[in-house]
């Protein structure tokens, strides 16, 4: 494995917002605290303790949510072990939730440890401890899976309506018409999308809408207004203030902000 950077027990301040092209290097992060993620449209707010692999193929940003963010991660290129990889059918640009914490921070540490040392088996040894920890993650991606499965009723119907929301956010979605997608109550399916992914689903509409609307501040020249309708919103003015109250500067600014990156 090429590692290209690593990091053990990084600390950045509560406002970090980190971008990452699609540079097709993968990323392994572990999250120390609170964080937030946002791959492929999706928004994902996760925990402490959660493991994450990203495959390099889409653009993401991560970033503090709330407090500090503390996390160990590695940049690595697998290209030569791209069989390797796959035999492993690891589970990427999701979250994986994890109470082997110090058994992951530790093999990331020796990663380190061999990273920066001068030994002539540097290189073998790293290789030895990467496949370690990517089987171990797959051996957690496994544990994870028939967790969320077994544990969450109606689970694969709920993650069926949660990407129809961030891939198609122009929609008139209320929690009726999901409500109804899931053939449940009203109620009986506002509480279990939330117990189901931490979020409400009318937020999860909302972050859809505005992810959206900045893929689209990005990499178009579309008017605030036209960009509005096409992420479904009737009223510009509406738009604008929930774009400022997500992201936190309004949509002209957050062009104004990529453009001069």
């Amino acid at each position: 494995m090429n590692i290209r950077c690593l990091g053990c027990n990084s600390v950045y301040d509560s406002n970090s917002v980190f971008r990452r092209g699609a540079t097709g290097e993968n990323m392994l992060m572990l999250t120390k605290s609170k964080c937030r993620f946002s791959v492929k449209g999706l928004v994902m707010k996760v925990p402490a303790d959660t493991l994450i692999i990203f495959d390099g193929k889409y653009p993401v940003e991560y970033a503090a949510e709330g407090c500090p963010l503390v996390c160990d991660w590695i940049c690595f290129d697998g290209e030569k072990e791209q069989e390797f990889l796959d035999s492993l059918e690891l589970k990427y640009n999701s979250p994986i939730c994890t109470a082997d914490t110090e058994l992951i921070s530790d093999l990331i540490r020796n990663i380190g440890d061999e990273f920066y040392s001068f030994d002539t088996r540097r290189v073998k040894t790293i290789d030895s401890l990467m496949h370690t920890l990517l089987a171990k993650a797959r051996d957690i991606t496994g544990e994870d899976e028939d967790l969320e499965k077994n544990s969450v009723p109606h689970y694969d119907t709920l993650v069926e309506i949660r990407k129809k929301i961030y891939l198609s956010p122009e929609m008139k979605w209320n929690v009726n018409t999901m409500a109804a997608c899931a053939n449940m109550s009203r109620s009986y399916f506002q509480h279990l999308y939330h117990d189901t992914f931490g979020v409400s689903c009318i937020t999860d509409v909302i972050n859809g809408k505005i992810e959206k609307a900045k893929k689209l501040l990005g990499e178009t020249d579309s008017t605030v207004s036209r960009i509005a309708s096409m992420c479904g919103y009737e009223n510009e003015e509406h738009f604008m203030r929930q774009f400022k109250k997500t992201v936190g500067v309004t949509p002209s600014a957050f062009r104004k902000k990529l453009v001069s990156v």
